[in-house]
């Protein structure tokens, strides 16, 4: 069973609605959601938030928060998860928001990412450091974890 189908299975079993919030991923997490039949029972939407006018338009994201912090950090994907909820009919909503590659700096290294997991209660954030391992691999990477948080925060709601 794929993470997907996984994360799907455990949806329908919780009764909830998913939503996503994307950046570096482009939509790869929604992808691999909607790529399995019936799908729509248990995913509401999807957000490709590429820019940061895209953000704070779509999601509410904070022009001072991104100008404080940079659009690649903790906080801004905890506004991100938040605004998904906010702006869908989800229950639980995922972020995205990281430096694929290639590039980065020496403050934000290429292969970091910053997660946010949202529920209509609580927001919790992560950074993930996957290393210069190549933009495709980054973002593969980070379309599994999240997916992967998904999950683990629908086993908490059974």
């Amino acid at each position: 069973m794929t993470l997907a189908e996984t994360l799907l299975d455990a949806a329908r079993k919780a009764g909830v609605m998913i939503a996503t919030a994307e950046s570096c991923t482009g939509g790869m997490v929604s992808a691999a959601i909607t790529d399995i039949a019936g799908s729509s029972t248990v995913f509401d939407r999807g957000f490709v938030t590429y820019t940061n006018a895209a953000k704070i338009a779509m999601l509410g994201v904070s022009p001072d928060t991104l100008a404080k912090f940079g659009a690649v950090s903790e906080q801004v994907a905890h506004e991100m998860a938040e605004g998904t909820i906010t702006h869908s009919n989800a229950q639980i909503a995922v972020s995205v928001t990281g430096i694929a590659g290639p590039g980065g700096s020496e403050h934000k290294p290429e292969g970091r990412v910053c997660f946010g997991i949202a529920t209509r209660k609580d927001t919790q954030t992560e950074t993930i450091e996957f290393g210069a391992i190549g933009r495709a691999n980054v973002r593969i990477a980070a379309r599994d974890h999240a997916l992967q948080l998904l999950i683990a925060a629908l086993e908490q709601c059974n």
